[in-house]
């Protein structure tokens, strides 16, 4: 496949995929892509694709595991709509991708070709069949011979084809390779020296063989920042977090997807003197965390969806002894074990109303890997504040895709003040409840004077049993009242658009990046429609109504399900919301619509545009009467 001289198309921004069956090296191949371009100064996202299973058969349609990267010029806030270019390491795979619907109409397909001849005539066949289907289909399909050219270099290409994969991306991305060569040293710096430079080979080799033999390439403008820039996952965030905000205790049990945030507490922790404490189940984990507060620290427990129901009577302890408490909830596709790699927005009323009898607890979503680091220092010092459960709501596609921003400047503020071990002053009770705001001070044990019991039953102000009416129905009153005091604090969120219009896009956590996109592209074309997000679920933050009475009409756009209006059986009478809609329909009276998706992927800004073209008219209608 010899070529005349490349051509080289200059572009605002492309998506990339990088997909192979598991143990492959595809997802490492697109994680230190996106790094590479991020250090060249371009936005990027990247997205993983995990199987359902963690290890599916080989050469499967449902297998494909890898890495989505979208690369921008400027700030990229989420993974766009379809891949422009993929790399695949087997057909199957592929295919999966292909029938999912994840790539564009004339998409370049880099094929690895070593099927088509291959001993097994069945297999052969199935490669000459997808081929033939896939350029019939229009797709531009180039055939690779990764694992013939890795053979030069390596004995077990599956150990190697990856970095070839990486050379040949860099080559036709534009990006410096020296950037990728000290990517390499840094991903496999705790290895053998020799093994970085075998890879750095393959990545040479891979960069050669595209410069040589590939007619084309691609620029996409970047600017370096001028200020120090971090690339790093939701879930890495999440645990840097826990670090900057003083907390030194984790307890957690491993779950999918929120494991890998325990696993860099687990590398990093002790250096600074915190402990990650992996229990025999969920039950134990949120026990001994809420133990650890008791006794004078606020405490992290990192679960999802299922862990998180199981942590339930352990929580309402928690709320019961007002004990300071912050949940990371990473969800997933449910109900039960559900789709535990995929992402869903789904447990949003669970975090809120999952309890037996009331239980108030404050639930913030982060919606960027940025805000991930933030919002945990933000529920540490909210749940210290206030005797309180704080419920961090991050989901699957937060936890695991990639997105630069500016290196966080360390603050003291951070941080927890030291452990208040004066005595209680002579009279005061274990739950002396301030009548304007529910708050009491906090009782450490070992403090003189403060010596009390406490239980997880109903308790009058000195930490007593009691089961009279009066004691049960006053500390409920002030339990409440805390969620108000706070609430009183809380910024109304800005409007990302005109403060008025004809439709007004609400959402939540990790649709954010899609919605101001499809949201600006509207708007560009002289459409009236704004967005607003919203991070604080409970308690909602005040000015919500004043905001959505300026707009003719008012949706949710989120990840978890509400039933189609155009659906036969359904109408208006026993029609679902989705979470957010539901709780901002009761909260403003203001009939809130809504459109969600949850097909176990993020929600793409062309499909939320379509979504919001449908409903224009519709809210042009309503403000022209």
């Amino acid at each position: 496949m010899e070529t005349a001289q490349k051509t080289t198309t200059t572009l605002k921004q492309h998506i990339v995929e990088i997909i192979s069956d598991s143990g492959e090296g595809a997802q490492r191949c697109g994680q230190s892509l996106g790094a590479i371009a991020a250090r060249m100064g371009n936005g990027i996202w990247t997205e993983e694709i995990i199987p359902a299973e963690i290890r599916p058969p080989a050469r499967s349609v449902a297998g494909a595991s890898g890495n989505r990267i979208r690369i921008g010029s400027g700030r990229v806030t989420n993974g766009g709509d379809e891949t422009d270019l993929v790399v695949a390491f087997n057909e199957q795979v592929l295919l999966g991708r292909v029938r999912a619907g994840e790539l564009q109409p004339g998409c370049i397909i880099l094929l690895e070709n070593m099927w088509r001849s291959n001993a097994d005539p069945v297999i052969a066949a199935s490669y000459a069949e997808t081929h033939r289907r896939l350029v019939d289909a229009g797709y531009r399909v180039l055939e690779i011979p990764m694992e013939q050219e890795c053979r030069t270099i390596v004995a077990d290409p599956r150990r190697g084809k990856n970095m070839f994969a990486l050379g040949m991306l860099c080559n036709l991305y534009s990006l410096e390779l020296q950037l990728a060569r000290e990517q390499i040293a840094l991903a496999f710096g705790k290895k053998d020296q020799g093994v970085v430079a075998q890879n750095v080979k393959l990545l040479e080799a891979g960069h050669g063989w595209a410069e040589a033999h590939l007619d084309f390439r691609f620029r996409i403008p970047a600017e370096r920042s001028k200020e120090p820039q971090v690339v790093i996952n939701g879930n890495t965030a999440i645990a840097l977090g826990v670090l900057a905000s003083g907390m030194e205790i984790c307890a957690m049990y491993p779950i999918t997807p929120a494991t890998s945030a325990s696993h860099y507490l687990s590398d990093v922790f002790e250096k600074v003197g915190g402990v990650v404490h992996q229990a025999e189940d969920e039950i134990a984990a949120c026990a001994f965390a809420i133990g650890a507060s008791y006794a004078g620290k606020c405490t992290v427990t990192i679960t999802s969806g299922p862990g998180y129901s199981l942590k339930q009577e352990a929580i309402g302890l928690a709320v019961m002894g007002e004990i300071p408490l912050v949940v990371v909830n990473v969800q997933r596709g449910g109900p039960s074990t559900g789709q535990p790699t995929k992402v869903e927005q789904g447990d949003l009323l669970a975090a809120i109303f999952g309890s037996h009898g009331d239980a108030p607890k404050v639930v913030m979503a982060p919606s960027t890997i940025e805000d991930c680091f933030y919002s945990i220092i933000t529920a540490r010092r909210i749940a210290e504040t206030f005797n309180m459960v704080v419920v961090v709501l991050s989901d699957a596609s937060l936890a695991t895709s990639q997105q630069p921003f500016p290196r966080p400047a360390f603050s003291e503020s951070w941080i927890a003040p030291p452990v208040d071990q004066s005595a209680i002053p002579e009279g005061m009770k274990p739950y002396d409840w301030n009548a304007a705001t529910g708050l009491a001070r906090r009782f450490i044990p070992g403090q003189a004077n403060g010596m009390h019991t406490l239980t997880g039953l109903a308790h009058d102000r000195e930490s007593h049993v009691a089961y009279d009416a009066e004691s049960n129905e006053e500390s409920i009153h002030f339990r409440s009242l805390k969620l108000a005091a706070l609430q009183r604090t809380l910024k109304t969120p800005p409007v990302f658009g005109a403060p008025e219009g004809d439709l007004l896009v609400i959402g939540w956590g990790s649709t954010q990046g899609a919605i101001e996109e499809a949201v600006a592209s509207l708007r560009e074309e002289g459409r009236r429609v704004s967005s607003l997000h919203v991070r604080f679920l409970q308690p909602l933050p005040g000015g919500l109504k004043q905001i959505m009475q300026r707009f003719g009409q008012v949706m949710t756009i989120e990840g978890n399900w509400s039933d189609r209006p155009g659906d036969a059986i359904i109408d208006q009478d026993n029609r679902r919301y989705s979470a957010l809609a539901m709780l901002l329909r009761s909260r403003t009276l203001i009939d809130v619509d809504c459109w969600s998706e949850v097909k176990g992927q993020p929600i793409k800004p062309g499909a939320i545009r379509r979504v919001l073209l449908e409903r224009l008219p519709a809210a042009m209608k309503e403000t022209s009467r």
